[in-house]
């Protein structure tokens, strides 16, 4: 049986790219205040709601994560819950993430993006109707949206990503402890009305920052052997991550076939996700400069 990224991928790939790989225009609703989301609606009601037996659940709101879960009904009734943990056949939760291009035509944010106050990671926490927490497989959708070339309406997705939460964190326990409650400092200031929220925003790599991924659609996928169950689905590259003193993570990069030439080899992307020096230390607060010395 073809698991759930799998086959959401090739739904992603054949509504947003052509046979020739060309991107397809489509119109979105206008945004109707800054937390809604045309475009996580639009993939949850016009282009993964459409797949044969299985549902597509959203978000109940806004700054919830992930913004859509994906599972087989008849697969999952019954189950309990250490059943769901790591079976992406039966359930999987997706995460999106919009980007925008730069005036050099690069993806933004390609050295590390904004993941706000939920660090990405292969596993991801939801919860039952009756409040019980059920963790599942985490993916994250990466997509570069644009305008619609002159002559189309719309925007069109240059760029699209599909990836194992794995290849970005595979630590849970850091995911929980930043997901879960927190202790906020309250009391603060003269009149004893202010608050810190010790909100954390957390940075991690952005796949769409490696070149080889960028201008195409590709799925980032754990198993080396995805082209057996789904034979529409071809090994582009091997990815290899390293993991400071604890080796190599190894995934695997799938295209359609269509997508790849016929004397394509398969060849290793060795830490390929661009990665920004980073200090512990914050920089200060921008300084307010007089137009005068005194």
């Amino acid at each position: 049986m073809t698991d759930l990224p799998a086959i959401s991928f090739l739904q992603l790939r054949r509504r947003f790219f052509s046979d020739a790989g060309e991107p397809i225009p489509f119109v979105l609703r206008d945004k109707r205040n800054t937390q809604d989301d045309p475009f996580d609606e639009f993939l949850a009601v016009d282009v993964l709601a459409n797949l044969a037996a299985i549902s597509c659940a959203r978000a109940s709101g806004p700054l919830i994560t992930p913004d859509m879960v994906l599972y087989r009904p008849d697969r999952c009734a019954g189950s309990v819950l250490g059943d769901l943990a790591d079976d992406p056949d039966r359930i999987v939760g997706i995460e999106v993430k919009k980007l925008e291009r730069t005036a050099q035509g690069g993806v933004a944010r390609g050295a590390g993006l904004d993941y706000n106050t939920t660090p990405p990671c292969g596993r991801v926490r939801v919860y039952d109707v009756a409040g019980r927490a059920v963790d599942i497989r985490g993916f994250y959708l990466f997509v570069c949206l644009e305008k619609a070339p002159a002559g189309a309406q719309g925007v069109v997705v240059t760029a699209l990503c599909l990836v194992d939460g794995n290849t970005l964190n595979e630590d849970f326990n850091l995911y929980l402890s930043i997901t879960g409650e927190r202790e906020k400092r309250i009391g603060l200031g003269t009149y004893g009305d202010g608050a810190d929220r010790a909100r954390p925003m957390l940075i991690f790599a952005n796949p769409l920052g490696a070149a080889e991924l960028d201008h195409c659609a590709t799925l980032i996928h754990p198993d080396a052997n995805l082209s057996q169950s789904t034979p529409d689905l071809l090994l582009a590259y091997r990815l290899h991550r390293s993991v400071p003193g604890d080796g190599i993570r190894t995934f695997y990069c799938y295209r359609i076939s269509s997508d790849l030439p016929q004397d394509w080899r398969v060849s290793d992307l060795r830490d390929p996700l661009p990665m920004p020096t980073r200090e512990a230390r914050t920089r200060p607060r921008g300084r307010f400069k007089l137009p005068f010395r005194l």
